[in-house]
């Protein structure tokens, strides 16, 4: 009875876990058939519009092969990965400090806090006609707009995290004589973990949505690169396969930190 009772459930759980994927995998099916009847079938769509799935695969083929805007498919996604993964460093190594900083210390607050607020609002995008001034047309002048998007939800999250953190639990760890090192390592931080993982999330995000514009500063190579020089040829196909690249890599490298906070907080699996 209890054997047939575990197999009942396991069905039932497979069941459910199988049920969103296949709910996931028929819309991805019905949006191909509607993709290729509006653009390829009927030509409700036409080509300048919207790529057909024939265009997406021509210009998908010509990145693999001779390469297209300076450079094969493989160059573009490296120089793009490369970019984003060092925004990202650069945002998370100093907005967690300064997010911590901020939760911790109410005079660092009452100093950072006014000068952040003022800051925040201004899109990235309207820093690039300084940030050629400052930096030139180089790889800093990106990560430097990279890391400003990417920045600000780190530091927000951090802080959240630092002070939604019970005092009750912080007096606690006082009382059994933790210093400020113990108290920082073993309490704060764990307690703060989920949140500060969901800013890196936002983080990893906004360095993807705004690669596009990191790199309209002087790249020669680049999914936004791509991009850019599609949009000068009339080129729809190539910025369809780009797009499409950078949801794939934004995707991939999101799981891959999804898994690592698994590793790092066991407890929230």
């Amino acid at each position: 009875m209890a054997v047939a009772l575990t197999i009942s459930r396991r069905r039932a759980a497979w069941k459910r876990n199988l049920a969103p994927w296949l709910i996931g995998g028929l819309t991805v099916a019905a949006l191909l058939v509607l993709w290729y009847v509006l653009t390829q079938a009927t030509g409700i769509v036409t080509g300048i519009q919207f790529p057909s799935p024939s265009d997406a695969w021509n210009s998908f083929a010509q990145l693999v092969g001779p390469g297209y805007a300076d450079g094969t498919l493989g160059r573009h996604i490296a120089s793009s990965i490369t970019l984003v993964l060092i925004g990202f460093a650069l945002a998370a190594s100093t907005g967690v400090p300064l997010g911590l900083l901020m939760g911790l210390n109410r005079i660092a607050d009452a100093f950072f806090n006014p000068i952040f607020q003022l800051l925040r609002p201004i899109a990235p995008i309207a820093w690039i006609p300084l940030t050629i001034l400052w930096f030139g047309l180089g790889a800093p002048a990106k990560l430097f707009v990279i890391w400003l998007a990417s920045f600000a939800p780190t530091v927000i999250n951090t802080y959240t995290g630092v002070r939604n953190i019970d005092p009750v639990v912080v007096a606690a760890a006082r009382v059994h004589g933790a210093g400020r090192r113990e108290l920082l390592f073993d309490v704060v931080v764990p307690a703060a973990l989920p949140t500060i993982f969901t800013g890196l999330r936002l983080c990893l995000q906004a360095c993807w949505m705004v690669l596009v514009a990191a790199e309209l500063v002087g790249s020669i190579t680049g999914l936004g690169h791509i991009m850019i020089i599609a949009t000068r040829d009339l080129n729809p196909g190539m910025i369809f396969v780009a797009m499409v690249a950078v949801a794939v890599l934004g995707v991939v490298l999101t799981q891959l930190l999804a898994l690592t906070e698994r590793v790092v907080i066991p407890w929230r699996r």
